[in-house]
């Protein structure tokens, strides 16, 4: 790993540099174990601490395989399908990789006893496979999680359809909260050069997620002056959706659950902001039953907020809590986006607003490889931004999971690898200091 290291940080290594150099017979690696999978059984959620579950172990270097790459990781990301793994909900992650596994004789590689996590990355290309010809060893990269086989027509038109569409990391193995991550060609972008290394990493999975499902036309897509609702819009997601709306002309109505959350929302440019919990939102009258009157007062404080207009596109990823009102606000002939349930997964609407207002609902699940390089060449421009908060080492991913579980974090938070210090990488000083108040927003405060 030393070599792989000097080599990424030298000036003078060439791409026959990092071919020539011998490839160690192991790594380090996040890892949850096949034999735990029962280890929270009886547990609320709430309760299940990925400290426990989660492992740095040693694992063998994969074989590299056609249409492949390796990569030497020098940062990643928790996302929230990280924490998922770590508590091994909805599901255990092991019956993805066994299913993986059946495909083909290659993809046997994935099904072992210990899953590798992590669905974000920054690095270096080490090796690439036969039929690869756009990447080469020592390129800096950054890469998306969409793994697709292709052999389906399904997948030519939008790649996310394709039957064995997976997400890398989560359900295949060989994912980037480690030394080195094993990924398909064409999952790799270039690294935007104004970036450190845990700052280019960190956007890839939230920020392609929010470009399909807000500006693509896979999406919502988005138009100026739309008024866009956006749960959470200083987290994760949000805080990108929130600056796609900004970016695109859009209006966007920001909730947050604090004063902090707001304050952040205003620094990136947002007007519209509700604090559902200084304003005493309550959805649901008890565990089964919600309360319309709720959504009627939400939607009266939201045509406060927009001058009397009405939601043209909720972006949701809360789920079951918010559903219902998000189908409520929004406007005659709108668009409910839908990508994630983190507060339950069985929502519950009044069907009466959505179909007689013609409203529609679309399910949307990551991005395209072209959405995402779309949504990377934006950050690379400087037009979007890092919403980088906090940055651990891989020794103390678990904290970095739980801190994301128990929704103790802004924007995201990053991972070092083989970075052996926070704000290496960056090649372009002159557009970095030009953004660098954006880049540092979520640090600040």
């Amino acid at each position: 790993m030393k070599d792989i290291l000097d080599a990424i940080q030298s000036q003078d290594s060439t791409s026959a540099d990092f071919a020539n150099i011998k490839l160690p017979e192991s790594y380090r690696a996040v890892t949850v174990h096949k034999d735990e999978q029962e280890m929270f059984a009886g547990l609320a959620s709430r309760d299940k601490d990925p400290r426990k579950s989660l492992h740095l172990d040693d694992v063998p270097l994969p074989e590299l395989g056609p249409g492949e790459a390796l990569v030497a990781v020098m940062a990643s990301s928790v996302n929230y399908n990280s924490v998922w793994t770590s508590i091994f909900e909805p599901v255990s992650t092991f019956g993805f990789l066994e299913r993986y596994g059946r495909l083909s004789e290659l993809s046997k590689r994935h099904d072992l006893p210990y899953h590798v996590i992590g669905s974000d990355l920054a690095g270096v290309v080490l090796r690439t496979g036969p039929g690869v010809n756009s990447w080469k060893p020592g390129d800096e990269v950054v890469a998306h999680c969409l793994s697709v086989e292709l052999e389906s027509s399904d997948g030519h038109n939008d790649t996310m359809l394709d039957p064995e569409q997976r997400i890398w990391g989560f359900e295949t193995n060989f994912g980037g909260l480690a030394e080195i991550a094993l990924v398909k060609s064409n999952q790799l972008m270039p690294k935007p050069d104004h970036l450190s290394w845990e700052e280019a990493a960190s956007p890839g999975l939230v920020n392609s997620t929010a470009y399909r499902q807000l500006v693509s036309r896979n999406g919502a897509g988005m138009k100026q002056g739309d008024n866009v609702l956006i749960w959470g819009a200083s987290g994760g997601l949000g805080s990108y959706a929130t600056q796609f709306a900004l970016a695109g002309g859009a209006n966007p109505i920001c909730v947050v659950s604090s004063p902090e959350k707001a304050d952040i929302c205003r620094a990136m440019g947002a007007e519209a902001v509700i604090d559902r919990n200084a304003e005493g939102y309550k959805f649901w009258k008890d565990e089964h039953t919600q309360d319309p009157k709720e959504w009627k007062r939400f939607g009266k404080r939201i045509r406060e907020l927009t001058g009397g207009e009405d939601i043209d596109i909720v972006f949701e990823h809360p789920g079951r809590e918010t559903f219902g009102a998000s189908v409520y606000v929004t406007r005659k002939g709108g668009t409910i986006t839908t990508c994630a349930s983190t507060s339950g997964y069985m929502h519950e609407y009044d069907n009466r607003y959505l179909w007689m207002s013609l409203k529609r609902i679309i399910g949307s699940h990551f991005a395209n490889y072209r959405e995402a390089w779309e949504a990377n060449r934006l950050i690379a421009k400087g037009k979007i931004h890092p919403t980088l908060s906090k940055v651990y080492s891989l020794e103390d991913t678990g904290q970095a999971a739980y801190d994301v579980h128990r929704n103790l974090h802004q924007g995201k938070v990053g991972v070092l690898a083989l970075a052996p210090e926070e704000g290496l990488g960056v090649r372009n000083e002159e557009l970095r200091a030009k953004h660098i108040d954006a880049i540092n927003r979520f640090r600040n405060i």
